[in-house]
This record gives C-alpha cells, sequence and structure tokens, in this order.
C-alpha cells in the first residue's frame, strides 16, 4: 500500500472534510509534491488512514477526476494524471476588473462574507421540491416562460413582501431577475441615464459602483455616518442627479440603516427634482435586531423608488435569482426591457422556490437563520473582545476598524492559508484618500467551535510586519 499522503484535517472547520482532502491533494500536486504517475491510495485506504467514511474520500476523489488531477484504472489504480497543457483563459482577468471582483465573492472560508449559513438551509427539502419543479419544466417545454418571471413566484414574493417589508405592489410590478446584478443592469436600461450623475454612497458596494460606470454615469460619493447616507450632503453637492443607490435597510459594509428623516428627506428630493431611487434591499429581513426597518419603497407615494432584492442572502447565491419592484407607471416598460433584452431564468429554479414560500418553509427558515445568526454574532464579538475592543456589528458582519497604516488588503490575503476569509475594508471606498483601514468579518460563516482560535489567527496576521505598509486598494470580498 502507497505510504500515508500528509494530509492534516481541521474537523472544527465549517469546510467539508471532502474539500479539505481534495484541496490538500490538489496542492500536493500542483507543488509538485506528487509527480504524474504517482499512485495515490485507494479510497477505502485513504478513509481509514484519515479515520473519515469512505464516501468522504470517495467524493473527494471524484472531484479531483473531474478537474483531470487523477486518474483511475483497474490496472494501476489510483494515480497522478500527466501534465497537462495550461487552458488560455475565455477572456484575460486584469488585477482590478470587475471579474476579479466578481471571483473575489466565490470560495470558502471563515468570516467569509455574502453567503448564507449551509447548515441551516433545509437542503434534502429544497432537493425534493426542486426535482417536482425540474419534473413540471420538462412536462411544458411546448411554451416559452413569462419572461417577467413565474407567475406562480412572482404573487408569493408580492404577498411576502407585503408582509415583511410594508410594500404594496402587485405582481405585474415585480420581475424575476439574475440575482441582484441583473435588477440593477435591467434598472438601468430602463432608466436610460447615461451622461447622468448618480449619488453612490461612500463606502458603498463596489460592485455596484462598478456597474454603475459600466453604464457611464458620472459618480458622486456621498459619506455615510451613523444614520445612513448623508442625503444632505448629496442635495449639497449634486442636486441635479437622476439618480441615488442606497441601501437604507442596512448601509453596505457600516451597518447603520436610514434614518427616519433621511428617508424622508431623500423622497422629497426624488420627488421634486425628477430623480429615481435605486433601493438595494440585500438583507430584506435578515437585520437581526428587532423587527426589520420598513423598505423605503413603502413609503414612496411618488413612484421614485424602484426596489431590488435577491435569495442569495435568504436561500444561497446559486440560484442566481433575485427580483426588481418597479413603480406601477414603468410596469409596462420594464416589462418590455425584460422581454426583449433580460428575461428571467429558467422556470425550475423560479417554481421550487415559489413551493418553498407558499408552503412556509422560507418564512421558517428565515426564523431558524435570524437566531442561528444572533449566536454566531455573540460568540465572535465575544472572542474578539478578547483581543480589541474596536468592535462593531455591521448587518450581517462584524467590523474592525485598523490604524490608517495597516494594509487591510495584505491582512486578508496572509490569512487564507488558515482558512479564514475575511472582507478588507478600504476597497468599499470611491477613493484611497478617503479608505478607512479595517475588516469585515462575515457573521454566517463563523464555525460552531474554534472561533476564538480563529480570532487569534486573525489578529497574529494583523500585528504582523507586512500588515504594516501602506496599503494597496485592490478587489474586495462580498458583502
Amino acid at each position: 500500500m502507497p505510504s500515508p499522503l500528509p494530509i492534516a484535517l481541521d474537523r472544527s472547520a465549517r469546510t467539508p472534510l471532502s474539500e479539505q482532502i481534495r484541496k490538500a491533494i490538489a496542492v500536493a500536486i500542483d507543488n509538485g509534491v506528487l509527480l504524474p504517475g504517482a499512485r495515490l491510495p485507494s479510497w477505502i485506504d485513504l478513509a481509514a488512514q484519515l479515520g473519515v467514511a469512505r464516501g468522504t474520500v470517495r467524493a473527494a476523489y471524484e472531484k479531483l477526476a473531474d478537474a483531470q488531477h487523477i486518474v483511475s484504472s483497474k490496472t494501476n489504480g489510483t494515480t497522478v494524471a500527466g501534465r497537462r497543457k495550461t487552458a488560455k483563459p475565455d477572456t484575460p482577468v486584469a488585477p482590478g476588473s470587475v471579474v476579479e471582483m466578481f471571483q473575489d465573492l466565490s470560495g470558502q472560508g471563515i468570516f467569509r462574507m455574502g453567503v448564507p449559513a449551509q447548515d441551516s438551509l433545509p437542503a434534502k427539502l429544497l432537493a425534493r421540491i426542486r426535482a417536482r419543479a425540474v419534473r413540471a419544466e420538462l412536462s411544458a417545454v411546448t411554451r416559452y416562460s413569462d419572461p417577467r418571471g413565474e407567475l406562480e413566484l412572482r404573487r408569493e414574493i408580492a404577498a411576502h413582501l407585503a408582509i415583511a417589508r410594508g410594500i404594496e405592489c402587485s405582481p405585474a410590478q415585480i420581475v424575476i431577475t439574475s440575482g441582484f446584478s441583473g435588477g440593477l443592469g435591467l434598472t438601468l436600461r430602463v432608466l436610460g441615464l447615461e451622461g447622468r450623475r448618480a449619488w453612490m454612497e461612500d463606502p458603498g458596494f463596489p460592485l455596484t459602483r462598478k456597474g454603475l460606470e459600466l453604464a457611464r454615469l458620472d459618480l458622486v460619493p456621498v459619506p455615510v455616518d451613523d444614520g445612513g447616507v448623508d442625503v444632505a450632503y448629496g442635495i449639497a453637492h449634486a442636486p441635479d442627479a437622476a439618480l441615488a443607490v442606497v441601501t437604507p435597510g442596512q448601509q453596505a459594509p457600516l451597518g447603520p440603516p436610514l434614518s427616519p428623516e433621511r428617508r424622508a428627506r431623500l423622497l422629497d428630493w426624488a420627488a421634486q427634482a425628477g430623480g429615481w431611487i435605486i433601493e438595494d434591499d440585500y438583507l430584506g429581513e435578515l437585520q437581526l435586531d428587532g423587527r426589520a426597518a420598513p423598505a423605503l419603497a413603502s413609503l414612496d407615494r411618488q413612484g421614485r423608488v424602484i426596489h431590488l432584492g435577491s435569495f442569495s442572502k435568504t436561500i444561497s447565491p446559486t440560484l442566481r435569482l433575485g427580483f426588481l419592484v418597479a413603480p406601477e407607471p414603468l410596469a409596462a416598460q420594464f416589462a418590455d426591457v425584460a422581454t426583449c433584452l433580460a428575461p428571467a431564468p429558467g422556470p425550475s429554479v423560479q417554481l421550487s422556490t415559489a413551493e418553498f414560500m407558499r408552503e412556509g418553509h422560507y418564512i421558517r427558515h428565515l426564523r431558524r437563520t435570524k437566531r442561528a445568526y444572533c449566536d454566531s454574532r455573540d460568540a465572535l464579538t465575544a472572542s474578539l473582545r478578547a483581543f480589541t475592543n474596536d468592535v462593531r456589528v455591521a448587518g450581517l458582519a462584524v467590523m474592525l476598524t485598523l490604524p490608517d497604516t495597516t494594509n487591510d488588503v495584505e491582512i486578508a490575503r496572509q490569512v487564507l492559508a488558515h482558512g479564514l476569509a475575511p472582507a478588507p475594508l478600504s476597497p468599499w471606498y470611491s477613493a484611497p484618500e478617503r479608505a478607512q483601514s479595517g475588516l469585515l468579518l462575515g457573521i454566517a460563516t463563523v464555525p460552531d467551535r474554534g472561533v476564538r482560535t480563529a480570532c487569534k489567527r486573525l489578529f497574529d496576521a494583523i500585528r504582523s510586519p507586512a500588515a504594516q505598509p501602506p496599503r494597496r486598494v485592490r478587489a474586495p470580498a462580498g458583502r
């Protein structure tokens, strides 16, 4: 039997054991530790060596085979595949590009932002519902789906928004989109504001900023404080702006909700100036302290707010499923543009989500998730306060403010090797001279055990000499 592989498993980590095994072998192959033709233990033998279930190792081997890292045969067993020529990428990925920004949203790791907790999702229930939806989709292959989205889902979203977010709308005002970015692109296409000025929260979500730039809007950074975006600043510096993009429920990334006074003033500005407001309701009702603040769209009486939501934080970002609520006068125009340029995703994901909501599973899932996130938040803040008192809860993240000389991007890069994936704060700012150094630690990916150890590793990196040179702003991880 081949000699044991040097694989160290962290059973307290959120990363599945099969993924830890796959990654360790892949790294050994890429680094030349395992050479082409080297024979690996059978998945049965390796399972015995590591003390894990056979299916765990088998799943890791199957992924390695799919990636062409290993090959299996009856005569030679499992061996490292021969050297392959590196395939050319589909498109070049330049540092700081929007593709690189999006890639930073993916991956696993403790403190990763922008993804929900895996263990809170009723995966088996969703799989059964999805299977039924796929059968329903295949039975309707002779018809085109409504490009606005399946009526069943639009009805469920309208009912949910009325209860959870205070928005009164009809299914005809709702358009199903490919996540938040699909809704943003559709909205910018309908509004047609190229060359006009737009308020953008500073700090604010970098992908939103990049999307507005690609739509050729002239961005006006508007600072954020404990009351949310400073509406008075926006009016004073760009009263002629045609658009304001805001996160009023909980500002991303700093966390405060938009104050009632500023909500009223923002709506007044839009009505008087003929401006539009895009409400990025990225957390929806996943606001942990008390009842979620009502959506800005629920207060809109002049039809100036386009409300964008998604299921990425509540169910899974892999669905690529979002929605928008159009003001009634614009509903037909949104429908036309969606039909021609941005039709809704496939029916099966929509129909399964509609059933998940209709049967009451979605609201129960949200309640369980909020309780779990509150426990994770409390455990994380308690562990962090053993190292610093400068801890602030910001939505589904905990923010650590660092001295201006600290290179938060370099810290985030360093700790990836330890399975930690905090997001640097500085890239959320519009310009380096305005940027505050800090780290955003996602609550949803806090492990049940080993939180104190993870925090210690993080602070070891913060105090290392490499963290002290002036930082270089680059693309961030997710919200």
